[in-house]
């Protein structure tokens, strides 16, 4: 399994435009973080998880053509505003593929009204082809091609939302709470991408020690950081401080996870 992280920042990205901040200054490539989405390739498919605004740039720079299937966390713009984008990859090698994106039954009808010209059914060219597969909260797994996904339920604040996992690696991002259900669903994990939890606080170091502690909880092998705000720091000197085998993700990553 080969894990790429497409983006890595919060909803504004870094740098924010207009900002001053010493982050959005930095000359530092880490520290230049596009939006949060990773694409997992594993037995020859390519599983996106969100679609964030800059997914056309971010497939792009580097050099993805291809998508299999989309899972989306949850509705909000950060995670869903590249999915016009798709279309070029539905005419992959010039076939057409309607491309299944699975997510919660509220975040499906979001994007249908969130992009209701995409399917009156009225263009004849530029041709836009998705299937929409709804999880119940109920659901333990499904499955494509042969390969088993977990949804993961999880909260944005008051918001339920889904992580996923394949195999022994998991991705959690924009979450404020984890069920103990769900907790113990994350066991024995190789790889964890988690985001930094964000609590109703401005002390960071609060938010990093609300963090280590449930990676503690989780014990995963690795642990990678994502969806990182401006204010958390420069790169490098967090990374610094990240306790072995926790490592602060940046755009562009590639991590090989064993299955």
């Amino acid at each position: 399994m080969k894990i790429t992280f497409l983006g890595t920042g919060t909803s504004q990205g870094i740098p924010i435009i207009g900002s001053k901040h010493p982050v959005c200054l930095s000359k530092d490539p880490k520290d230049k973080r596009l939006r949060s989405s990773i694409l997992i390739e594993i037995n020859h498919m390519f599983f996106l998880i969100d679609c964030s605004p800059d997914f056309r740039y971010q497939m792009l720079r580097n050099n993805f053509n291809k998508v299999n299937a989309i899972f989306i966390t949850h509705e909000h713009y950060d995670h869903i505003g590249g999915l016009e984008d798709i279309r070029p990859i539905n005419f992959h090698k010039k076939i057409i593929h309607t491309i299944p994106i699975y997510g919660l039954d509220r975040v499906l009808k979001n994007l249908e009204k969130r992009f209701f010209y995409l399917f009156s059914g009225e263009k004849k060219k530029n041709i836009f082809r998705i299937s929409f597969n709804k999880l119940e909260k109920n659901c333990e797994n499904f499955y494509i091609s042969n390969i088993k996904i977990y949804p993961l339920y999880v909260f944005h604040n008051t918001l339920p939302i889904l992580g996923f996992r394949i195999k022994n690696f998991a991705y959690l991002t924009d979450i404020s709470d984890i069920p103990i259900d769900t907790m113990n669903r994350l066991k024995g994990l190789n790889i964890l991408v988690l985001n930094i939890l964000r609590k109703k606080s401005k002390d960071n170091k609060f938010l990093f020690s609300e963090t280590l502690n449930i990676i503690r909880l989780i014990q995963p092998k690795k642990t990678y950081l994502t969806h990182i705000s401006n204010k958390i720091g420069f790169h490098k000197k967090i990374q610094e401080k990240l306790p072995k085998n926790v490592y602060l993700a940046y755009d562009g990553l590639k991590i090989y996870n064993k299955i």
